[in-house]
């Protein structure tokens, strides 16, 4: 049975991985040993640091070293799967998705889970009815205006429900916003499935749904009108082309102080905290041309099975107590995954009371993404591994190198070739 992720107002929050050495040093775990666990993650500098922080309450408190490698985004998936092969898996990852091919050398986290409360909507249970992972935190997709260019121009941007804008009204107000001001672009997007499914979604669109036939298949028209606007605002004056097809950093490019607004999500609020000083930053409503609709993720955490899993288990268990996950949560942004907790967000505070607001009014399938790549997994129906059809295929549509008919063709097809079903 397909197990739905839904969230209340108040109960989710604002939100992906490395290589480094070594193991126990000395004979075991007698008293004095000095002990190092490797942990793999990605983009906790741009959090914040916050894993690095409780990595160094935990030594304060047990003088185990938590030995952080920070691995590129986009390296992450393939050097985790190469260590799987090599007999090198770290002791513990914060990744972005379970892989086959390690996926049985994972402990099960049903126990930390149940005694530090993580939200039972959030759970997904393998076969064996063993938890292997859950989310570490929440992240939203969502939208950041310059609000220096936008006061500038006289443009409004929603806060509120009632000021709601479609995405035919956001792009008017952007190329406004850009003649009025000279600034560069009028948007910039993260080249990411997880960004395009929320678009895709509030165009009415569920994406791409897997069916009893063991086949994909989407919502023609509601898909074609998506990824149709998406064609077209690729068209280096509303959005600048190189970020999609040629990799250029649009987190940079809106920091530059030169694009109107940003299509990224919540874990970007904590850089922008910190690191934009030449301009005033804000969070905005997204778009919603037929429905409200974002798209939720997070980072996953698993333990390997191998002679310091307990200790590694041990550091999970510690950083979900409710103190130590609340500033966690406080120091990198983190949309929660535990109930009732008293977060302060200090000057970010508006931009996650958004976020929260944005969350409750979306659409169902917002939230379903999740849990449905985690049973596939966890039944055998996916190889796995880096394809992203969705994205490949959204690139060349981006380039001008096919229409909006043979990509979907295409992503479909891509789908169906990385699913097994019995």
């Amino acid at each position: 049975m397909k197990r739905r992720l839904i969230l209340t107002a108040g109960t989710a929050g604002a939100a992906a991985l490395p290589l480094s050495a070594c193991g126990f040093i000395g004979g075991g775990d007698d008293e004095g040993d000095t002990k190092t666990l490797k942990f793999w993650l990605s983009g906790d500098a741009n959090q914040g640091g916050g894993f690095q922080k409780m990595a160094d309450k935990y030594f304060e408190e047990t003088g185990v070293t938590i030995d952080i490698d920070d691995i590129p985004y986009d390296d992450f998936n393939t050097r985790l799967r190469n260590a799987a092969q090599a007999d090198g898996l770290p002791d513990f990852a914060r990744v972005t998705a379970i892989d086959p091919i390690w996926q049985n050398q994972l402990e099960d986290l049903s126990d930390i889970a149940a005694e530090r409360g993580v939200m039972e909507s959030l759970l997904a249970e393998n076969e064996d009815g063993e938890i292997p992972t859950f989310l570490t935190d929440l992240t939203a997709v969502g939208l950041y205006v310059n609000k220096s260019l936008f006061d500038q121009a006289g443009v409004a941007y929603p806060t509120t429900a009632d000021g709601l804008w479609t995405w035919d009204q956001f792009i008017a107000a952007v190329k406004e916003v850009k003649a009025a001001t000279g600034a560069r672009y009028g948007l910039v997007m993260d080249p990411s499935s997880h960004r395009l499914r929320s678009f895709m979604y509030q165009f009415g669109s569920d994406g791409f749904v897997l069916g009893d036939d063991c086949t994909y298949s989407t919502d023609e028209a509601a898909t074609t009108a998506a990824l149709q606007t998406f064609a077209d605002i690729n068209d280096d004056d509303v959005m600048p082309k190189s970020v999609w097809v040629s990799g250029d950093d649009a987190n940079a490019l809106f920091k530059s102080g030169q694009v109107a607004a940003y299509y990224s999500g919540s874990w970007q609020v904590a850089d922008f905290q910190a690191n934009i000083a030449d301009f005033e930053w804000a969070s905005a409503l997204m778009p919603a041309q037929t429905r409200r609709a974002t798209n939720l993720g997070g980072g996953y955490i698993v333990a390997y099975k191998g002679d310091k899993s307990q200790a590694a288990l041990d550091f999970i268990s510690w950083l979900f107590e409710a103190e130590n996950y609340t500033e966690i949560c406080e120091i990198s942004g983190f949309l929660p995954v535990v109930q009732g907790l008293d977060i302060d967000y200090g000057a970010s505070q508006a931009s996650f009371d958004l976020y929260n607001d944005e969350i409750a009014a979306s659409a169902p399938v917002s939230a379903e993404q999740g849990n449905s790549a985690l049973e596939m997994v966890y039944k055998g129906q996916t190889a796995g591994g880096d394809a992203d059809p969705l994205k490949d295929e959204a690139v060349k549509l981006a380039n001008g190198e096919q229409d909006v008919a043979t990509t979907i063709a295409n992503i479909i097809a891509g789908l169906n070739e990385n699913i097994t079903c019995e």
